[in-house]
């Protein structure tokens, strides 16, 4: 189901204070709580603790988000979770503002995002490799009360998309006036942000409240750049000219946006609630692009005969480096009624509306095809990502006899996925009369939504589910799920969930769940289609290549076939501990295999005799091409006690994920580098280790980051380059100090010791010294002081 059920929210309600409590005992510093705070992700019992689960969940404290320097919720995660990645990716596209992010080395949208156990909408970006998932960045650090991640295949339980996990976001329900101001700058002295907040809360009586959340912040870019060599042999040979060094920047994108949130609920009488809760956001961010080299770029400088006399080095006599800038604006609501009908029935009743949108510009660019009609700025056209979720869910307390009475949840979901492409300026996407002579069509860098791309797309689909949990003695739970779902574009899917729990000594429990999943194709990646521009880096000339629909007419001329749902078979098992004395624990070991899993084909050249109005280079389209299988282990260890005059609290957090190819057939046969991007894109180990000292007001928090080696892949027209990445390890260190009852401050850096990962050689040509594509902050130390205010 895509919502909690009406049982564990109405546990929320009532165990308020006792979580409240939870949290105060919470040292300073640690990253995540108590081990008794009622979990509401992955069961609908709603007394489940994370120690009793039957499933593997990670439970962060807003205190622990609040604690990384970054204002996206990414970042925030990928630091606390080694099983959670995300890639920086500059100068990537949309992907520079929407970076993919990976739960157990899997594809970004085989993690199902919740807020309040509501399904959280997608961005509307379809990223280079096809995955379409949603954007952590658009939701408000200051807002949330804590995370759960459920690290288990959980599609059963909440449909398309939960096959690596759930990420489930909790938003703050207390009363309260809390506000904070944040600066931040990078060792190398660019990259300054600047955060603020404020979150006000109140009690509507006894029977409710009203949490409203504000966030702004503003980000300068970075940039680990060298000047590229072709431009310093440009400069050499041009001395008249003002070549500038470096010509183009990679580094994190200029950012600025603002975000809010509100979370309500009211007891309108006894045993019905209503609620409701949203969030929303929009900002605008630039990124650089590749120079171009008016020696090497040809179809840019070259004289034309359809314009005589003109030339673009009137235009860039020193070359031109395009800014690709996005706007965007998202939001997502929910509300509805949950409740309780005597003691063994309760129901919750609720509706969801999300969107994402994302409109492109181009400045400092041309389209060459035009000549001298050319615009420099372009607007390149709008994504739209629209969903819309009405959902039933109830849960019966069953008494048969055991240990205690059976719980029985079911209910029912109806869901429509909208995404649609609007054009760009005509001119970002004419072919003028130039093109004829050789000269590049479009906007160049990235060509704006044409109306051959232009389009709405929807799908919908029906759902019902049960699911069952029984304790037939005190030592054993068994548990048991099984979802139904008819989708409009490729038809019905049935998947199950079975769960057990064993708790031979009390502290020590044993836990396994094998679980059947699928992630259904979305409408954008059914129907659309995305050229792109690349810099070869041998070569240094532009190629287009085109990203096509799997119905486009071209793809189907080069195999390619109707998408169909991925579909997985994950076992997971492990033990947990917890003792009186501070010390819990787990191990779990994993095997998710996955069939028909979605990708890209290789590139093929479009041959001549096919139609090709956009004169692609080349082309690529979506597939379920290759099965996979990952294996894996996650270790979990905490520790809290008083040692000398304060509380120390200790955790070790490791995660090690292994992906194999088993099969590719099609369009994916000698398609390498597909291959390396399931299997070595992303370290296979990780791992956190963190310690926190309190004495009084004054804490202090340590913590190291280790990420293993990883293979980068560089596009090229005419291919692939790889090349092997190294460990590296990273350390964070903070102090915080309470000034009054009111008034707190925290002073720290991340990545204290400098430490940057290996050069990126493949991309050298282009300045670039650290791979866009690494998964970790490449930008060096970052220091910052943050000051707090409590009412």
């Amino acid at each position: 189901m895509n919502s909690l059920t009406a049982c564990a929210l109405v546990a929320l309600q009532f165990a308020a204070p006792a979580v409240a409590a939870a949290q105060e005992m919470t040292p300073a510093g640690s990253e995540g709580v108590e081990g008794d705070m009622i979990i509401v992700t992955g069961t609908r019992d709603a007394r489940r603790t994370q120690f009793d689960t039957l499933a593997p969940i990670d439970v962060l404290s807003g205190k622990a988000i609040d604690n990384s320097v970054s204002n996206d919720l990414s970042d925030t995660l990928a630091q606390l979770l080694p099983s959670f990645n995300v890639q920086r990716l500059p100068a990537a596209d949309g992907q520079a503002f929407v970076r993919p992010a990976t739960l157990r080395g899997l594809s970004p949208d085989q993690t199902l995002v919740l807020v309040n156990g509501k399904r959280y909408h997608r961005s509307a970006l379809l990223g280079t490799r096809g995955a379409q998932a949603a954007d952590l960045a658009t939701i408000p650090n200051l807002a949330i009360k804590r995370i759960e991640v459920l690290r288990d295949g959980a599609s059963a339980q909440y449909g398309s998309d939960a096959i690596a996990g759930v990420i489930n976001i909790i938003l703050d329900d207390q009363p309260g006036m809390t506000a904070f101001g944040q600066y931040s700058s990078y060792y190398e002295g660019d990259g300054q942000s600047y955060q603020t907040g404020g979150q006000g809360g109140v009690a509507l009586g006894d029977r409710g409240t009203l949490v409203f959340t504000g966030e702004f912040s503003k980000s300068d870019a970075t940039s680990r750049t060298r000047q590229r060599p072709d431009a310093e042999a440009f400069q050499a040979a041009n001395p008249d000219l003002d070549v500038p060094n470096p010509v183009q920047r990679w580094g994190q994108p200029d950012l600025r946006s603002v975000r809010g949130a509100v979370n309500a609920d009211y007891e309108i009488v006894d045993g019905a609630t209503v609620y409701a809760f949203g969030t929303v956001g929009s900002g605008e961010g630039v990124t650089d692009f590749n120079w171009r080299n008016p020696v090497g770029t040809g179809n840019v400088y070259n004289p034309s005969t359809a314009f005589p006399g003109f030339s673009f080095n009137s235009l860039y006599p020193a070359g031109f480096t395009q800014r690709f800038g996005t706007k965007y604006d998202d939001f997502q609501t929910a509300g509805g009624v949950r409740g309780a009908a005597g003691d063994a029935f309760t129901y919750d009743l609720s509706a969801a509306l999300g969107r994402s949108r994302i409109n492109y510009n181009m400045s400092e660019s041309l389209n060459a095809s035009l000549g001298p009609d050319s615009p420099t700025s372009f607007y390149l056209g709008r994504l739209m990502q629209r969903e819309f979720n009405l959902n039933a869910d109830f849960v019966y307390r069953l008494p048969l006899g055991m240990a205690e009475p059976a719980n029985i949840a079911f209910g029912a979901e109806r869901r429509k996925e909208t995404y649609a492409i609007r054009p760009g300026d005509p001119a970002s996407y004419a072919i003028g009369p130039g093109a004829a002579t050789g000269l590049a069509p479009n906007s160049n860098g990235f060509p704006g939504f044409s109306p051959l791309s232009a389009g709405e797309w929807s799908q919908t689909s029906y759902a019902g589910y049960v699911d069952v949990e029984v304790r037939p003695v005190e030592m054993l739970t068994l548990g048991a799920a099984g979802r139904y779902e008819d989708f409009s574009a490729f038809g019905d899917t049935f998947n199950y969930k079975l769960s057990a729990r064993l708790e031979p000594v009390t502290g020590v429990a044993l836990r396994a769940t094998y679980s059947t999943g699928f992630r259904a194709p979305t409408p954008a990646q059914l129907n659309a289609l995305t050229t792109s521009q690349g810099l070869d880096t041998t070569t240094l000339q532009i190629f287009n290549t085109g990203r096509l629909s799997p119905s486009d007419p071209i793809a189907i001329a080069l195999g390619a076939k109707p998408l169909t749902p991925e579909k997985s078979r994950t076992l997971t098992a492990g033990l947990t501990f917890q003792s009186d004395f501070g010390l819990t624990g787990s191990i779990d070991v994993y095997q998710i295999k996955l069939r028909d899993r979605f990708g890209q084909s290789r590139t093929f050249a479009v041959p001549a005799d096919l139609p090709n109005p956009q004169r692609f280079t080349a082309v690529t389209y979506f597939t379920n091409d290759f099965d996979t299988r990952t294996r894996g282990v996650d270790v979990v260890l905490a520790y809290a006690r008083d040692v000398g005059p304060g509380k120390a609290d200790i955790s070790l957090a490791y995660n090690y994920n292994q992906t194999r190819v088993t099969s590719g057939t099609g369009a994916s046969i000698g398609n390498e580098t597909q291959r390396v991007l399931f299997e070595d894109r992303l370290p296979k180990h990780n791992g956190t280790a963190s310690l926190g000292y309190t004495i009084g007001r004054f804490g202090l928090q340590g913590r190291a980051r280790y990420y293993g080696a990883w293979t980068d892949v560089s596009g090229n027209a005419t291919g692939e380059v790889f090349q092997r990445f190294g460990s590296m390890v990273m350390f964070d260190l903070s102090a915080s100090l309470q000034l009054n009852d009111h008034l707190s401050i925290r002073a720290g850096a991340e990545n204290i010791f400098d430490t940057y990962p290996d050069e990126a050689t493949n991309q050298a040509v282009r300045g670039l010294i650290y791979s866009r594509n690494a998964p970790y902050d490449t930008d060096g130390g970052q220091y910052y002081v943050r000051l707090g205010i409590t009412f």
